[in-house]
């Protein structure tokens, strides 16, 4: 009998080092960036007793579909605004529960130096989603290149730009496809992560660069019946831990800020 209670507390104290969790889940990122921060995250996540697996994907629109197919528990590659439209357009029962990095965009070329050498006419290449679209035309109307119709919010698209003072034409192409455009365009509005991937330098490799824009910060979404479960909460403490942050400090040197 007593080595049956020493083997209960035993147990007892076990579990209780590890705060009771023992919990697998697969989360889904973009290659680069937010995969090398998450495996870092899933380095402080295992000993809490939190296994985290990653898949990578290499577009935006399937990791939040797979996430609310249940083939994913969570995913960690996107901001607000992109999530927003996402659950607008597909009705997906997914939701955020936590802030992660913000990767300014960067507005880049191979023609020119700087921005205000691009011609009159000049091609600059956006992304095709409405949220990232929106986000590089918003830039570009930051600096005063173009002028957008009042009211038109975040998802602006060249339908929406009500001067342009330069006639620049604008090419819309998958985010992802972005960084191999350079050669075929005079410029192109690059998300930090792809452009990080391409061998580009956000840093100062740009020729125009967007401030920071808490609209924009990425973040971690679950599906909704799963936001209130322990392991989303230990996922959280773990991203917004010191060895995180300090690691995204020391690697990506202000391409990417922690926000929190």
């Amino acid at each position: 009998m007593l080595k049956k209670i020493l083997g209960v507390a035993a147990l007892v104290a076990i579990l209780g080092a590890t705060g009771a969790l023992a919990e697998t889940i697969k989360i889904g990122v973009t290659p680069g960036e937010h995969a090398q921060i998450l495996e870092k995250v899933a380095e402080v996540a295992k000993p809490k007793g939190l296994d985290i697996q990653i898949l990578e994907f290499s577009d935006y629109v399937v990791p939040n579909q797979a996430l609310n197919d249940g083939e994913l528990d969570a995913n960690s590659f996107q901001h607000k605004p992109y999530l927003d439209n996402q659950i607008a357009d597909r009705k997906f029962d997914i939701v955020d529960v936590a802030y992660t990095v913000n990767f300014p965009m960067g507005v880049y070329s191979k023609k020119v130096k700087s921005f205000d050498e691009l011609a009159d006419g000049a091609t600059i290449a956006i992304p095709n989603d409405p949220t990232n679209g929106g986000r590089a035309l918003l830039i570009l109307a930051d600096k005063g290149a173009i002028k957008l119709r009042d009211g038109a919010g975040l998802k602006v698209t060249p339908a929406d730009i009500t001067e342009n003072k330069k006639n620049f034409k604008f090419v819309e192409l998958d985010a992802a496809q972005l960084p191999r455009s350079i050669d075929d365009v005079d410029a192109a509005a690059i998300n930090t992560n792809y452009a990080l991937e391409a061998g580009l330098d956000p840093m100062n490799g740009t020729i125009l660069k967007e401030g920071e824009k808490a609209p924009y910060v990425n973040l971690i979404a679950v599906r909704t019946a799963d936001k209130d479960k322990p392991w989303v909460k230990t996922l959280i403490e773990s991203y917004h831990s010191d060895p995180v942050k300090q690691f995204i400090l020391d690697k990506y040197k202000g391409a990417a800020v922690p926000s929190w």
